[in-house]
């Protein structure tokens, strides 16, 4: 077990001789670090000139372990040996520190270094670096390792502060200033540089300094982020300290309050990236998403960081803003858009999907122009985080978005449009972590079950617990909208005030469908693995068994009639249904050979079979009329066969002539279906209703859902 520990650099407004001072009064014993003990001094040794002071200490510390390890290990103190060497000349410090206790089985080492900010000589800046490897430890190796690790963090935090306390403290006796080696012996030295020279500062001038400086610094923090959406150039850190190192400050500022080893595993993969890029680093907020979608999991944030770099290069997606215009169709049936803010300053994304005609927009757009414009919103919404983090001077890094599903329904389940919805959520989770703070969906309809069970599975865990669902109005009340949106920023469609620029919608026409949609009589090019074609003769049905073998699974359809009428039922069944005689078949007329790749009726329901009490209806038959499309879904109360039946369907003849009787019997009359059907597993169904119910929000009565189907 190996662990290491980077620190981003620290600044103190205050001259290096002042925070040395500081620094020694936490020697012998320091009652603000109660796990350091004491120590005893080694050695020492400090040149005739004073410009250099070694001194080694060996010091004891009482480490917040369980008794029962302390007990078994038999210690109740570890030792450290520290060395700081003090170059007053130089202005520098270095200190480094390593484990005396157990050294056989742990090796701890650490190096600080205290020097003088590169810009400005009345500053200090401060560094740290530590390196854990745990060989072993009697069977305590993990616990050993979190002990340490926490015990480590906790010291970091409190070391800015030690040193301020005693800043304070100094200041409070009067010693406001301490010259520096140079200045108390100018016969040693022929000229001073301005690099190892500090001004005398008042205290009135050192707190404006700091402060007008802060301000300046937070200005140039923010206004940097504003360049780039990813790639940005190396200089744009902090300036003179180094391309792979970040100052503590820039980080609370721009990317918000991180603990210890988070800023560790940061500042690690940025160096990293820096040495395997050619300097080329995406921005921080880019990687902290990633480091935050991975648990800060250093290996794995490497291989998918890098692989979506490699993407985005490919893809070109940096430009993607400046070089792609937004087609019309997308501008007109694509429902959704950017809607001010939400309480806590982020962007907020509103998206009318249960009014969006998506089977529309694919057959119009295609799936990839799809993808391109919610890449391109995507690109959008990093963008208005920049601009919100300038205008309200904090970090935001994610936004809110809103989604409607009023007016959801079975046709939103059709099996193309559900796929390309599962590759382009694939797409998202991969490359932008992160990016969504909460997503509130309203106004959901008992059919969203379904589409959440198709669809979950590509949802990161921790992407679907920010999930806030309402049914009904229950986002009206507390807990709703109101929690997370201003009053006077809910849009006006939701019951606020606010006008909301995203349109209603509307079906897109037909005549804007792609030509090399169809193929055939309407079969789809990339349709044709997964769905099946069937011809449908007058008085010949065709049949579908669905075998259900657990209550409460879910079967779901999808077809279309790409040529003449049809009428579709739902039948069910106890007995065991299997290929029937050519005796047993209810339909005497004999189909004609069916084109290639598409299949001619089959029947399963011999005439043998009794509606109501071989089989019944579970789904009564409606019409489905040339070039409609039919979704729908049941839930199976029952196990046994199911049998999906489409028929022939003729319009009431307004004529009984001779002559039309004789065109019916002579000619066969014919309708040709497209289907896809599925079976959804009890248990799958379940578990998706399950982490329905833990959110916030009234979906409980979602599981009671009745078993009729929903059709469109």
């Amino acid at each position: 077990m190996v662990q290491e520990y980077l620190s981003p650099v620290r600044v103190y407004k205050y001259p290096f001789e002042m925070v040395m001072a500081a620094y020694e009064k936490r020697f012998p014993t320091c009652e603000m670090i109660p796990v350091f003990v004491g120590c005893d001094i080694m050695s020492e040794n400090e040149h005739s000139d004073k410009s250099r002071h070694v001194i080694e200490r060996r010091c004891k510390l009482n480490v917040d372990a369980p008794r029962l390890l302390k007990r078994v290990v038999g210690f109740d103190y570890i030792y450290f040996v520290q060395k700081n060497d003090l170059n007053r000349k130089e202005r520098t410090l270095h200190i480094s520190a390593y484990n005396e206790s157990f050294s056989t089985r742990v090796l701890v080492n650490e190096y600080c270094q205290y020097s003088v900010h590169p810009e400005n000589p009345n500053w200090t800046c401060f560094e740290q670096s530590a390196k854990m490897e745990i060989k072993s430890f009697f069977g305590f190796e993990s616990s050993v390792e979190k002990i340490a690790m926490k015990q480590y963090a906790a010291n970091i935090k409190k070391g800015k502060e030690i040193i301020e306390y005693y800043l304070n403290e100094l200041q409070k006796d009067g010693i406001t200033y301490i010259p520096t080696w140079a200045e108390e012996n100018p016969h040693l030295v022929k000229s001073v540089s301005t690099s190892t020279k500090a001004s005398v500062p008042s205290t009135s001038t050192l707190k404006d300094d700091q402060d007008g400086e802060s301000d300046r610094s937070r200005c140039s923090s923010f206004s940097s982020a504003c360049d780039d959406n990813i790639i940005v150039p190396s200089e744009r850190i902090v300036g003179g300290i180094g391309d792979e190192k970040l100052e503590e400050e820039y980080i609370e500022h721009n990317l918000g309050i991180l603990k210890p080893l988070e800023e560790s595993k940061l500042i690690q993969l940025r160096k990293w990236l820096s040495d395997t890029h050619n300097g080329k680093i995406p921005r921080d907020e880019h990687i902290l998403r990633f480091l935050r979608s991975r648990d800060f999991h250093m290996e794995k944030v490497k291989e998918v960081l890098c692989q979506s770099l490699s993407w985005r290069k490919q893809h070109q997606i940096d430009r993607i803003l400046d070089t792609w215009t937004v087609p019309q169709l997308l501008k007109d049936y694509y429902l959704g858009g950017w809607h001010h803010h939400d309480t806590d300053g982020r962007p907020l994304y509103v998206l009318k999907l249960g009014q969006m005609d998506t089977k529309g927009l694919l057959k119009a757009a295609g799936e990839e122009q799809i993808l391109k414009h919610v890449l391109y919103i995507m690109e959008e919404g990093l963008m208005k985080c920049k601009q919100a983090s300038l205008k309200r001077n904090k970090p935001i890094s994610s936004w809110t978005c809103i989604v409607d599903l009023e007016g959801l329904n079975m046709r939103h389940l059709w099996r193309p449009g559900v796929q390309a919805l599962r590759r382009i959520i694939e797409v998202i989770e991969t490359n932008y972590p992160e990016t969504m703070a909460r997503l509130l969906i309203v106004r959901s309809p008992r059919v969203f079950p379904v589409l959440w069970t198709l669809i979950s599975r590509f949802i990161d865990e921790k992407t679907s617990s920010k999930f806030m669902m309402y049914t009904g109005t229950d986002y009206l009340g507390a807990g709703g909208l109101i929690d997370y949106i201003p009053r006077d920023l809910i849009p006006d469609f939701l019951g606020g005030t606010c006008k909301c620029s995203v349109p209603d919608g509307e079906p897109v026409p037909k005549s804007l469908y792609r030509t090399e949609w169809e193929k055939g009589d309407g079969v789809a090019l990339w349709e044709d693995t997964i769905y099946k074609s069937a011809n449908v003769f007058r008085g010949g049905p065709h049949e579908v068994v669905v075998d259900v073998p657990d209550k409460d699974s879910v079967i779901t359809w999808d077809f279309d009639s790409v040529k003449g009428d049809v009428s579709f039922c739902l039948y069910f069944t106890k007995q065991v249904i299997g290929p029937i005689e050519d005796s047993d078949i209810q339909c005497v007329m004999t189909a004609p050979p069916a084109a290639s790749g598409t299949a001619n009726p089959t029947q399963v329901i011999g005439k043998h079979m009794t509606l109501g009490k071989d089989y019944n209806v579970v789904e009564s038959a409606i019409v489905c009329r040339e070039g409609e499309s039919v979704q729908g879904s049941h839930i199976a109360r029952s196990a046994g066969s199911y049998i999906l039946q489409w028929k022939f369907h003729a319009p009431p003849s307004q004529t009984s002539t001779v002559q039309d009787v004789l065109y019916q019997v002579t000619h066969n009359a014919k309708s040709k279906v497209i289907y896809f059907h599925e079976l959804l597993a009890s248990q799958n169904f379940r578990g998706s209703m399950t982490s329905l119910e833990s959110c916030q929000s009234a979906f409980s009565s979602l599981s009671h859902v009745t078993g009729s189907s929903i059709t469109s």
